[in-house]
């Protein structure tokens, strides 16, 4: 009788095991097809950026007074500007600037701060010390306000205002990567990384950093979403692109006059950006999602 009772209840746990790890499957692969589908979007975003000059129906520059503010048509898809430039066209132009800036500018601050917390969490003492505190002077300003007063100084442009957005922006990252690496400093690998002779730089490039790419991974995708919109609000400040350069942020600047009899000047780009950032923002969500379902398996 407790035999058969036994048998009865390991059956149970088993069936209960698999239904769990069924359920984990289809949790990861619906994870996995919404990476894909939203990858293959980001990838399509980028291709019309990077090509967007070769296949604009009009000339994203080309002037006529005859045609402005010109509302949506079947000419105009979105438009044209006080100038008679098509909407369309320029929106889809100042994709790239827009979008390739932004990605820039992410990689710069990310692989900076991420070097300098990772060494400043391996190293620790005086200089862990020193660059935390100047870290801390960038974090005690607010962001918008301190790469205005830099772009400011520096000049207009979106060079300048990449520069200035990624002296605020890096202390994120090097916290980031100093908090994951003071957690695993001391863990068993590293001290045996170190007991074979691995000097210092091999063993953070090496063996640290695959280690902790996940959250940066993770938060340097939710962070091309909020680049695209700092990058955007110095544009409109007239503190980033220039015109006539094609750029989101500066379209929207120069049809705010016009918001009211031609909203379609403003809202052309607008819309850019609120698709492209929300895009994103799902995109890091989802690769963090299965980054947590990866490393629970």
């Amino acid at each position: 009788m407790e035999r058969s009772i036994g048998k009865q209840n390991i059956k149970r746990n088993n069936f209960l095991e698999g239904i769990l790890d069924d359920l984990k499957n289809l949790k990861q692969n619906k994870i996995k097809t919404k990476l894909y589908i939203l990858l293959f979007i980001v990838s399509i975003l980028f291709i019309v950026a990077l090509f967007g000059e070769y296949i604009v129906p009009n000339d994203p520059y080309a002037q006529d007074l005859s045609n402005a503010l010109s509302p949506p048509s079947k000419e105009f898809i979105f438009g044209t500007d006080r100038y008679g430039r098509c909407l369309f066209s320029r929106v889809v132009v100042g994709a790239k600037t827009t979008m390739f800036s932004s990605l820039g500018l992410v990689i710069i601050i990310a692989t900076f701060g991420t070097i300098v917390g990772s060494i400043c969490g391996y190293i620790g003492g005086k200089v862990d010390e020193i660059v935390m505190r100047i870290s801390d002077i960038f974090l005690a300003f607010p962001g918008m306000v301190f790469a205005i007063a830099v772009s400011g100084v520096l000049g207009g442009g979106i060079v300048n205002a990449v520069i200035s957005l990624a002296l605020i922006s890096w202390p994120k990252f090097s916290r980031l990567a100093r908090g994951h690496v003071l957690t695993i400093k001391n863990s068993a690998y590293i001290q045996a990384a170190k007991l074979s002779g691995c000097s210092h730089m091999k063993i953070i490039f090496k063996h640290i950093f695959p280690n902790i790419l996940g959250p940066i991974i993770v938060t340097a995708t939710l962070d091309i979403g909020v680049m695209m919109m700092e990058l955007a609000g110095l544009s409109f400040l007239g503190l980033g692109a220039m015109p006539p350069t094609a750029e989101w942020g500066s379209m929207m600047s120069n049809g705010r006059s016009m918001i009211q009899s031609s909203p379609w000047v403003i809202f052309a780009p607008g819309f850019a950006i609120f698709i492209t950032v929300i895009i994103f923002n799902l995109l890091g969500d989802t690769v963090r999602d299965y980054l947590d379902v990866s490393n629970n398996d």
